[in-house]
């Protein structure tokens, strides 16, 4: 049973205030003076690749961060530990990574999908076998970040459920659909303020209330949330240090260098060097956004350390302890509620116009432009016009994903990092394998990418089945010492101990069970690192014995690539210079100066050899 608050009037003026600017921008873009009279897909899609690196910056931080830090990342410390945060040093690596191989080689090919590189590359087959896998991603993670925060806060707040969900899909279709890239940029420009503001006014007001930064963090280092180094290396784990880092940096790769969402901002900056800005200024932007939902989550702990409102039968879902902590620390005063609210669908706002937007310029350039003749005759105004009612359609259609979404009750934050390495490890595994291994061909790619893909479905059916044991996700202990005596069953401390006994002393009723729970057992931060090289793995097996790939364009191979394979190349022969000096003084047989063809070429040594003395 949940326990609900109700709302002020200023808490929804806040939050309709929110919708109507982002509406605003929207419209802004959509009939500034000029734009309709040269609107092109390229402007829709991409800003005609002359947008600056600062917004860029903020909006690809905004759009991955979105609701499901805002009610999830809060509510992960409080259950699991801050442990979450060494995400932003993976997210780091990532960045480098990024900025060295994939940027570079995208620039130099001057595409909109990043999937024509794959047609490119290995051909039509794999490229839509991506495309499947990304627009499967797509319509998940869209449901996902569209439903949860709208259920979470409608169970603690009142507010109709299905109202907000259509509110939010409606506002976010129209300015994604009238403006284009340059709205939705500039839109998560202004969600992002606004996502950082609901934050801080949760952080400020807890900390005030639980008595300081430094009693917040010394209640959550006694009940063991401050656990930021764990090397267990246990890859059955929920989260150690080599889950969130290394596992987190596959996952952050794949999000920032084959998703068209992310790729497709950093393709709109004006140049190559403005991208990679762009990229580096957007880590700091989620490490500032991330560290303040994690202090949140330490406050939560803090408020909650004697009275958890589970065991307290207040909520009824893990994903409604966010909201349940602003309204009891911010109800009091005016709209503060209704900045967090705004807050939490500013992220969903973020993300799916993202992802709107993205989904469309894949069906335009993948689908539509490959496989409608009658499209290059199009005028670029029906090209602009048809983009625009394909992310419209896609904007309508988040409404039913939500309505998807409703039937998975595990926490937001663990559930969408579950979907990005299940779908995205197989297809990094594609774009690295056609990025950095020249000889790999179609063939290997997607017998690499369908075994991978295959696998990872096994993966998520499997943890559904064989869910992991108590000792693997450690969720951390609480207590409801503290609470009223109406509602309170049990503290939790007995009930997790019961439980873990219960699974110790169970029997394993076969081998072949055991063996079925240990592989689904496995953390889902591995789950990206896993489909990636299974798919670059098989891939290169398989073109080995199908001959690998012939006369690649090696534009089509990152710079990277090119720049190590000089340096090696020319660093073997270690010194031809001086080696030709010597050889030209010694007695040195013919036959290694290919003189068969020239004939007159030991004269012309003995004439050279006095030159050294000279």
């Amino acid at each position: 049973m949940s326990e609900r608050n109700v709302l002020q009037a200023w808490d929804y003026v806040v939050f309709a205030a929110m919708l109507v600017v982002s509406a605003a921008i929207g419209f802004y873009f959509a009939f500034r003076s000029g734009r309709t009279k040269r609107g092109t897909t390229d402007e829709f899609l991409i800003g005609n690749r002359q947008i600056s690196a600062y917004p860029i910056a903020l909006s690809l931080a905004s759009s991955f961060l979105s609701a499901i830090t805002v009610i999830g990342g809060p509510v992960e410390v409080y259950l699991y530990g801050i442990m979450v945060v060494m995400y932003t040093i993976a997210c780091l690596f990532t960045m480098i990574f990024t900025c060295l191989i994939y940027i570079p080689l995208f620039y130099r090919l001057n595409i909109i999908s990043t999937y024509e590189y794959i047609n490119r590359r290995f051909g039509p087959a794999v490229k839509y076998q991506v495309v499947f896998s990304f627009l499967l991603y797509m319509f998940i993670y869209l449901g996902i970040v569209t439903y949860t925060p709208a259920l979470a806060l409608s169970e603690v707040t009142g507010v109709n459920l299905w109202i907000s969900i259509i509110t939010t899909a409606f506002v976010c279709t129209l300015y994604t659909t009238l403006g284009g890239i340059k709205a939705v940029v500039w839109t998560d420009v202004f969600q992002i303020c606004v996502m950082v503001a609901g934050l801080l006014a949760v952080l400020i007001q807890g900390l005030i209330q639980v008595g300081g930064l430094g009693k917040t963090w010394r209640i959550a280092e006694s009940g063991g949330r401050i656990n930021f180094f764990d090397f267990d290396p246990d890859p059955r784990r929920r989260h150690t240090f080599w889950t969130t880092v290394l596992g987190g940096t596959f996952v952050w790769t794949a999000i920032y260098s084959c998703n068209q969402a992310q790729v497709q901002r950093y393709l709109a900056c004006k140049n190559e060097k403005e991208a990679k800005k762009a990229i580096f200024l957007n880590w700091i932007g989620m490490l500032l956004v991330t560290i303040t939902a994690c202090l949140c989550g330490l406050v939560m702990y803090a408020v909650y350390e004697t009275c958890d409102p589970m065991e307290a039968n207040r909520i009824s879902n893990t994903n409604q302890m966010t909201p349940l902590l602003v309204l009891e620390l911010l109800s009091h005063v005016p709209g503060v509620s209704g900045l967090f609210i705004a807050c939490a669908f500013s992220g969903t706002l973020s993300t799916v116009s993202s992802g709107i937007n993205a989904i469309a310029a894949v069906f335009v350039e993948d689908i539509i432009k490959e496989n409608w003749k009658s499209w290059k005759h199009f005028s670029d105004g029906k090209k602009t016009l048809i983009s625009k009612l394909l992310a419209m359609i896609f904007g309508l259609l988040t409404v039913g994903l939500a309505a998807l979404t409703s039937l998975l009750e595990e926490n937001v934050m663990q559930l969408a990092r579950s979907v990005d390495g299940l779908i995205l490890g197989p297809i990094l595994g594609v774009f690295t394998l056609g990025a950095l291994f020249p000889k790999s061909n179609g063939k290997g790619a997607f017998v690499g990418m369908l075994v991978s893909f295959s696998f990872s479905v096994f993966l998520g059916i499997g943890s559904q089945m064989y869910p992991p044991a108590a000792k693997f996700t450690r969720k951390l202990k609480t207590s409801t010492a503290g609470c009223p005596l109406p509602n309170v069953t049990t503290s939790s401390p007995v009930n997790v101990t019961s439980l873990v006994t219960t699974m110790v002393t169970y029997p394993t009723p076969d081998k072949t069970a055991s063996i079925m729970e240990n592989i689904c057992s496995l953390s889902y931060g591995y789950y990206t690192p896993v489909g990636c090289l299974a798919t670059i793995i098989i891939g290169l097996l398989v073109s080995m014995v199908t001959g690998g790939a012939k006369d690649v364009d090696q534009a089509l191979i990152a710079p990277m690539f090119h720049t190590i394979h000089e340096f090696i190349f020319k660093k073997e022969p270690a010194a031809p210079l001086p080696e030709s000096g010597i050889r030209l003084l010694e007695p040195t047989p013919e036959k290694f100066f290919s003189t068969s063809h020239h004939p007159s070429s030991s004269q012309n040594e003995k004439s050279l050899t006095p030159a050294p003395g000279n």
